[in-house]
């Protein structure tokens, strides 16, 4: 029958936030989300600050990625992983913290504040006194918008939420919400004394109540299926509703029912009808006087017992005339004991009253239930189970009753789903440090695969870089082979052409001494010979063949006066002609022309 406060969860180490949030802040990349192309400059980042604080003042439901990507500004990096950082620990809050759908909404809207904080100073965001107060807020679980003063309250108190982030939007600082936060600290702890005060009296309250209601509606039935149909005298009536329904209500009250007492009030309120109904006691007369004699008696007795306290005699002289009446066989006038105009009501389902089984109860008390969905679901704290009428007493968690309702009613509608127990809470803390966590994680995996990604193309790179070594050092081969190739062609053809002008000079060489062996066969005595030698006159020296030795193949020559003489041995007179130095008259042009056509050739031949 106690609730417990949430405890605040455990949460990863300060320091392991301040390690972890930045490096997602800063290294994480999401699929889809609108990242600069490039690395942009402080002064090209947009200040998304009064953007941020507009969404906040206005308490928009929309999400900031939605807000980004509606406005075409240039946007960093670390706010883009910000605003998807905030967005998904707060819709994640509304999915999972077990709060009221418009509660855990109007918390959201700190996307905006988280944000921007979070692009600003990173893990130092979420301080002890913010994560405390987000944790706390599991104490309203059971706020439901029902319109009601409780409910009013809170949402006032998130009315100077606004103003207090407004400030920090302001000012630049966290200030003015840790001073909000440690205020709704306090109050909470001054609230839990003060339900703690609400949810005992309420209990003592309700199980009075419960227990009078038991005795009540046990009295009406037992009194209700005792005069179904009877017509009795008035006094009796009078007196069963006067003073014997009192009595049946105390002994109830008392927790008698199975005890003597009730036994006795029952019989006793079965003689009154079968002593006031003719159709019933004149069948025996006998058992009328013996009844008559004892019921008095009988009575006080019981009204004694049960009160401590004598039944005032004037209470039983109308029964008494009834049963001296009916000694004496007179009919006394009979009305209906249960008219219609009464309005008596009774449930005869109270006599057989048994509470639920323990072990169906057990686990119950202290949870709660939810009614209805979305923004119109209403929740109800299972405060307790009212033993003496087996009616569930719930309230708001805060010591305020909602109403009551029968067990069967409530297992009823657990069967058909309209009443559902609230689903576990999720702390914020534990959401920041799963989503967190998961995003590391997710950091990590995309590092792994950067660095992958990274050594692969070094590998690439690396044996691209061989391919073109390689593939040079074989071009630089192939060109030197190539290269070489070339030369000794060039060095064949060379030698070739080294080898034909020599062995074409030697063939023209030979061509000429033929020639000139012929020119020297050729000449009869008395030929005539020039040298290349000026005489005085300066005309060439002309000589005539005077003798041919053919023994000696010695050839003597004179001038025109026979007196200067050269001779020459045949072979250096054909080396003579061949040089030039001689020329044989008139064979002289054959021969020219002769050795021009040779020369010639040596010329071609040299110059290709």
């Amino acid at each position: 029958m106690s609730q417990n406060r949430p405890k605040t969860p455990a949460t990863l180490p300060r320091e392991l936030f301040m390690e972890k949030i930045p490096e997602v802040l800063s290294g994480i990349r999401v699929p889809d989300l609108p990242y600069p192309a490039g690395t942009a400059g402080d002064a090209a980042v947009c200040d998304w600050r009064p953007l941020l604080f507009s969404c906040w003042t206005e308490q928009r439901d929309e999400r900031v990625m939605q807000l980004v990507r509606s406005v075409s500004l240039n946007w960093s990096v670390r706010q883009i992983n910000a605003a998807y950082v905030a967005d998904r620990i707060m819709d994640t809050f509304v999915h999972t913290s077990g709060l009221h759908p418009g509660l855990a909404r109007r918390v959201a809207r700190l996307r905006f504040f988280f944000a921007w904080r979070m692009s600003e100073e990173g893990a130092s965001t979420f301080s002890e006194d913010v994560l405390a107060w987000l944790d706390g807020l599991q104490e309203f679980r059971g706020w439901s918008a029902s319109g009601g003063r409780s409910a009013r309250a809170l949402l006032d108190q998130l009315d100077s939420l606004v103003i207090s982030v407004s400030a920090c939007f302001e000012t630049g600082a966290l200030e003015p919400l840790e001073a909000f936060c440690r205020d709704w600290q306090a109050d909470s702890e001054k609230r839990a004394q003060q339900v703690s005060r609400l949810r005992q009296r309420l209990l003592e309250t309700e199980m009075g109540a419960a227990r009078q209601r038991r005795a009540e509606q046990t009295a009406r039935a037992l009194v209700g299926r005792t005069l179904k149909g009877r017509h009795l005298p008035r006094p009796i009536i009078t007196f069963i509703f006067d003073h014997w329904m009192l009595l049946l209500k105390q002994v109830v009250w008392a927790g008698e029912v199975d005890g003597e007492n009730w036994r006795h009030g029952k019989k006793l309120l079965e003689w009154l009808v079968w002593i006031g109904d003719p159709a019933l006691s004149d069948k025996d007369r006998n058992r009328l006087y013996h009844v008559g004699e004892q019921i008095g008696d009988r009575i006080l007795d019981v009204w004694h017992r049960v009160f401590g306290k004598p039944l005032p005699a004037k209470a039983i002289e109308g029964i008494q005339s009834v049963m001296m009446a009916r000694l004496r066989r007179e009919i006394p006038d009979l009305i209906a004991a249960l008219p219609d105009e009464t309005g008596f009501s009774w449930d005869a389902s109270w006599l057989s009253f048994n509470g639920p089984d323990s072990k169906k109860v057990e686990g119950l008390e202290g949870q709660w239930f939810v009614e209805g969905e979305g923004a119109g679901e209403q929740r109800r704290y299972f405060f307790a189970l009212l033993p003496d009428t087996a009616e569930i007493l719930w309230t708001n968690g805060s010591g305020v009753k909602l109403g009551l309702q029968p067990w069967p009613l409530f297992e009823a509608e657990r069967r058909q789903g309209d009443l559902r127990p609230l689903p576990a809470l999720t702390p914020f803390g534990l959401v920041l440090t799963e989503a967190v966590s998961a995003l590391s994680g997710v950091l990590e995996r995309q590092r792994i695969l950067r660095e992958k990604a990274v050594r692969e193309a070094r590998s690439r790179a690396a044996a691209i870089m061989k391919e073109k070594e390689a593939a040079e050092t074989k071009r630089r081969a192939e060109e030197v082979k190539r290269l070489a190739e070339i030369d000794r062609v060039r060095r064949e053809e060379h030698e070739k052409r080294l080898a034909d002008e020599r062995a074409e000079r030697k063939r023209l060489e030979q061509e000429k001494l033929t020639e000139g062996q012929r020119l020297v066969d050729s000449i009869k005595l008395g030929g005539w010979i020039t040298f290349d030698e000026k005489d005085a006159n300066g005309d060439p020296v002309r000589m005539k063949l005077a003798v041919r030795i053919n023994a000696s193949n010695k050839l003597v020559f004179v001038d025109r006066l026979g007196l200067n003489r050269r001779e020459y041995q045949g072979n250096d007179l054909v080396e003579a002609i061949v040089s030039g130095s001689v020329r044989v008259l008139g064979s002289s042009a054959e021969f020219d022309e002769t050795l021009s056509r040779v020369v010639g050739r040596i010329r071609v031949g040299r110059n290709s």
